[in-house]
């Protein structure tokens, strides 16, 4: 039976599975839930808000997001973790562009719904990232490097199956909150470029967001290449990275060369007793 161009392909196996569709929107679902309640904790309500209602709030907003997506799409909610995944061959080319228009989208979208539901004396600048004045743009994006650097080292190390025995959502939880408790004084703690695009959208003001992509960017390459080949060394094949970027890698089949290795190593009557 003749098969299409794009059935064979084998790049385009994830493009052909329909959980592939349902994680990109999983994505921007989430990523729209943490940017609403996030942003919504920094506004120019009359009792403004401290810094610990701030690190609460951006807590309990990745963790419910986090608890949401999980089993669905990995629940990445923030374009340098995908990318810093990339790097460490835990997806692919094609589920990391897809993921990260997903979130930039879901960043405007959750700041879009929470400037129309704001009163318009209240929605100030929206919670945009900024450098505190007392610090160079230089140290600025220092910080947030350090900050995304812890992050997404948690990312890894919670969600890495040979090794997680916690809840990924209470721990990446806990991480973001310990960014914002410590970053929010110098830049408002991006760590995450979704989070500052989406408000920067809806206001217009794209003044320093330059800085919340270098910064969390480089943080999150170092992250990846600290925890892959340093901390946790990932002995991946290259040809197992090669079918993983190409999103042709079946995680099933090295399971079932294994059981079959397993039961022709068996002697014959242990596996007459198995089957």
């Amino acid at each position: 039976m003749h098969r299409s161009p794009l059935a064979s392909c084998r790049m385009c196996k994830e493009l052909l599975s329909i959980a592939f569709y349902r994680a990109v929107f999983t994505e921007l679902l989430i990523t729209a839930i943490y940017v609403f309640f996030g942003l919504g904790s920094v506004l120019d309500w009359p009792e403004t808000p401290s810094i610990l209602q701030t690190a609460i709030t951006f807590n309990l907003a990745a963790a419910t997001a986090v608890q949401i997506a999980w089993q669905v799409s990995g629940a990445h909610i923030n374009p340098v973790v995908t990318l810093a995944f990339l790097l460490g061959s835990r997806v692919s080319l094609v589920r990391t562009v897809c993921y990260v228009v997903a979130q930039l989208a879901g960043g405007i979208v959750g700041a879009a719904i929470l400037y129309a539901v704001t009163p318009g004396n209240v929605r100030g600048n929206m919670g945009i990232n900024k450098v505190n004045i007392n610090i160079s743009s230089g140290q600025a994006v220092a910080v947030e490097l350090i900050l995304t650097l812890q992050l997404v080292l948690c990312y890894f190390a919670s969600t890495d199956t040979q090794r997680s025995t916690g809840s990924p959502a209470v721990i990446i939880g806990i991480s973001v909150a310990l960014g914002h408790l410590v970053g929010h004084y110098y830049t408002r703690c991006s760590m995450n470029p979704a989070r500052s695009f989406g408000p920067a959208v809806i206001t217009g003001n794209f003044l320093q967001q330059w800085i919340f992509w270098v910064g969390p960017l480089i943080g999150a390459v170092l992250a990846s290449v600290l925890y892959n080949f340093v901390i946790y060394y990932d002995p991946k094949p290259f040809s197992q990275r090669l079918s993983i970027l190409k999103g042709s890698y079946d995680g099933e089949e090295p399971k079932r060369q294994e059981e079959n290795a397993q039961k022709e190593a068996l002697p014959l009557p242990s596996l007459v007793h198995r089957l």
